[in-house]
């Protein structure tokens, strides 16, 4: 049941992306952008976005802000672009990948401690949704050394992780400024647990969601890996 829900996911994850990202890469190819400079492009975005964020730079200035989901929506798309000019180019390599998957595990630990140091994270919770992204990223890497195919496997996977951090960080410029404007201050709350600051009643609740839906996809990638590792049968495709 789980391979039919993940193939499906996958097969909705490329429709997804062909109708959406067909035109950027074959702007980047016909400019002779590699994989490995889209991927460092990525990065650079992510740094940039963490640093204003540490700096709270989400809270601005209602034209200075949209700078953040701005350059974060940038940072995804290049996430994306990047392996799939390689496979249109046939420029598929092992450091290549090594790169991307390095540069990807670098850019979700600054972005969170962009979070933690601007004060929209706790610094413990901060630190735990730090743990639980590196275990997801280990998990897989640890099972596809055993064999075990683990594409689409989890809830929130990377793609899943940017577009609803972005997600979230527009919503909460969208309440804070409008609430201001309205009422002559923003809706805000405090709880020390969660943020260091305070934000959006949307916010705060975003973030708790963020932490069980990174714990969820943790038990999902365990429970399947086990599985796979047990079964006789498994369906162990090699590394990917």
């Amino acid at each position: 049941m789980n391979e039919i829900v993940d193939t499906k996911k996958r097969r909705q994850q490329r429709e997804i992306s062909s109708r959406f990202i067909d035109r950027p890469v074959e702007f980047l190819i016909k400019h002779n952008f590699t994989p490995n400079k889209i991927s460092y492009l990525g990065f650079i975005c992510t740094l940039v976005v963490s640093l204003l964020i540490a700096i709270c730079g989400l809270y601005f200035s209602i034209w200075l802000s949209w700078i953040i989901p701005f350059i974060l929506g940038f940072a995804g798309a290049f996430d994306l672009f990047d392996g799939e000019v390689a496979r249109r180019t046939g420029n598929e390599t092992q450091s290549g990948a090594f790169l991307d998957s390095n540069l990807d595990r670098l850019s979700d630990a600054i972005f969170i401690l962009g979070l933690i140091y601007g004060g929209l994270l706790n610094y413990l919770l901060g630190y735990i949704i730090l743990f639980l992204v590196i275990m997801i990223s280990y998990i897989r890497s640890r099972a596809e050394s055993e064999g075990v195919s683990m594409k689409g496997i989890g809830f929130m996977e990377r793609a899943e992780r940017i577009l609803f951090l972005l997600f979230t960080i527009i919503i909460e410029l969208i309440i804070y400024f409008s609430t201001s404007i309205l009422s002559g201050e923003p809706l805000t709350i405090l709880i020390p647990f969660v943020t260091r600051i305070p934000v959006t009643p949307v916010f705060l609740i975003a973030i708790l969601i963020y932490t069980c839906t990174l714990i969820y996809t943790i038990l999902q990638r365990l429970s399947y890996a086990f599985k796979a590792l047990k079964s006789p049968n498994s369906n162990r495709k090699g590394i990917s």
